[in-house]
């Protein structure tokens, strides 16, 4: 079987599929028309998140077996046509649970403890103890949405930080335990300080953070948002932080991501946001650390590996 891959990934991804038995051509460079020429020559596709796979792109591509993404979520594959084509789709979120789940614990200890602000002070001569005391992150009641490999990461480092936690998952049932309770968002609503999304894009989640979810919130919360920038109405964030319905955020993610390109409305909502002394901005990093970006890799080899085994067996 020959295999293509097409994003600019840990040099690794070459290696594996070979030890598999797979022949490998690894094009990073190469452009969608590049792509859609020479794709039906392969069996498989590995990607990261260079375009979009939707039913024309299958099209072209008489010969493929499998579809495996280098990253969490698949919003950038059409399933329904993969599925019609019997064409197997892998993720590799496992591959990057610790990194996302350390960076928002990061960006909560930052947050809370006010160490970028003080940090810039000191560094420009400033020592000022009262102005930044800080918040301790113990005993604050979180709410996770989204229970998958990323949630439950997230959980449990925060179970260790003496939190409690609150999990909710809309098609996950029995997953709590004695530190983790499995809840309804009507809970969530009644008891969070901290609010976490771990959910994956559809046209079923996009834009569903808005006005009427802040507003639903017994008391203020800290929101963090590691997950798809898309799920967040950010007009409405920003409002929440005015109301002081929202009192900090943590984002890694925006709806838009080319902020230099950014006008208008969404121009304004940006500012907004950069100029909010408890607002913390990441630039999708959260998954991005030099370990995850070789394990994301080992992850992908490893389901391949069983896809292959499975093909054999049946």
């Amino acid at each position: 079987m020959k295999v293509l891959i097409v994003d600019e990934m840990h040099d690794s991804i070459v290696q594996m599929p070979l030890e598999l038995g797979l022949e490998v051509d690894y094009f990073p460079k190469a452009s969608m028309e590049e792509i859609k020429e020479m794709v039906k020559e392969y069996d498989g596709l590995i990607i990261r998140s260079k375009f979009e796979i939707d039913a024309e792109f299958l099209q072209l591509a008489p010969r493929l077996h499998f579809i495996g993404r280098a990253g969490a979520g698949l919003d950038l594959i059409d399933l329904e046509a993969c599925a019609a084509r019997n064409i197997a789709v892998f993720s590799a979120n496992e591959g990057n649970r610790v990194a996302v789940a350390e960076h928002l614990i990061g960006m909560l200890l930052s947050l809370f403890n006010r160490i970028p602000q003080a940090t810039a002070e000191v560094k420009n001569g400033i020592w000022r103890r009262e102005a930044n005391r800080g918040e301790e992150l113990f005993g604050k009641t979180v709410g996770i949405i989204g229970f998958g490999h990323n949630g439950q990461a997230t959980a449990e480092r925060l179970v260790a930080f003496g939190c409690q936690v609150l999990a909710y998952d809309k098609y996950r049932y029995g997953f709590g335990n004695q530190f983790i309770k499995e809840c309804t968002m009507a809970e969530i609503y009644q008891k969070a300080d901290i609010v976490s999304l771990h959910i994956p894009l559809s046209s079923e989640t996009v834009g569903s953070v808005s006005t009427s979810f802040f507003q639903s919130f017994t008391k203020p919360i800290y929101f963090c948002n590691i997950a798809r920038g898309e799920l967040v109405d950010l007009a409405a964030l920003v409002a929440a932080l005015e109301r002081k319905k929202v009192l900090g955020a943590c984002l890694d993610v925006l709806e838009n991501e080319k902020v230099g390109t950014l006008v208008g409305e969404q121009k304004q909502t940006f500012d907004a946001l950069v100029q909010h002394p408890s607002v913390f901005i990441t630039p999708h990093i959260a998954g991005w650390t030099f370990e995850s970006y070789k394990k994301i890799n080992e992850v992908l080899r490893d389901k391949i590996k069983r896809y292959l085994e499975s093909r054999v067996t049946n």
